[in-house]
């Protein structure tokens, strides 16, 4: 790995969020304190859900900022300092890679179909090729790593290595039976599929919506 940079798991958690919001809601960013905050402990798009404080969260933010990885800006318009990463130049990495690293500080470990989908919401990847183009120098520079099949998964996975052991590898132990799991399995997969193209559906939405609201000069009520 080119770049010796090694991230504590809050700190993924939080450059994750500054990526996220850069690119799904870039009318509101950079992000104050309670908006980094709110999305660290935001409940779709996360595992885990976190509880995060404000302390916490900002003492996560001093840790990019020494590993230059974040920097605090003061907008003219402002009465609050506001917060936005520097990934791209420090991670030299283009913008849709870096959408890919932070899902994966925010999800864990994705097989390529679900990296994909997830990572949508963020920037397009049109052809699982291009993921695979993405991904081929991350894995170069030990910025990702490939998990074979096996530790209670069926398909290979793709990791983060910015924070090693942020996500446990392992599958978590069935809570019923195997039978009664392998049963269960298509509907469940079935459901967070449509749940993920749904959250996907109103994010997109929503940023539509708004841009819409500021071309008419009308405040956005919510």
């Amino acid at each position: 790995m080119d770049l010796e940079v090694r991230l504590e798991p809050l700190e993924a958690r939080v450059l994750g969020v500054l990526v996220e919001k850069a690119l799904t809601t870039p009318e509101q960013y950079p992000l104050t304190l309670n908006a980094v905050v709110n999305g660290a402990n935001q409940k779709v798009n996360r595992d885990p859900v976190m509880a995060l404080s404000d302390d916490e969260v900002s003492e996560a933010l001093d840790g990019l900022i020494d590993k230059q990885l974040a920097r605090k800006v003061f907008p003219g318009n402002s009465r609050v300092d506001k917060y936005c990463h520097t990934g791209t130049s420090t991670l030299k990495v283009e913008p849709a890679q870096l959408a890919v690293l932070a899902e994966l500080m925010m999800r864990g470990p994705q097989t390529p179909a679900e990296l994909r989908t997830r990572t949508a919401r963020m920037v397009p990847i049109d052809s699982p090729e291009r993921l695979a183009e993405l991904l081929q120098p991350l894995e170069e520079r030990g910025l990702v790593e490939r998990i074979p099949s096996g530790h209670g998964f069926r398909a290979e996975r793709v990791g983060q290595r910015l924070c090693p052991g942020l996500h446990p590898i392992e599958a978590a132990a069935p809570a019923a039976t195997e039978g009664a799991a392998d049963a269960s399995a298509p509907t469940r997969a079935a459901l967070a599929a449509r749940l993920e193209a749904l959250e996907a559906t109103i994010e997109r939405l929503e940023r539509q919506l708004r841009g819409l609201a500021a071309k008419l000069g009308e405040p956005l009520d919510g």
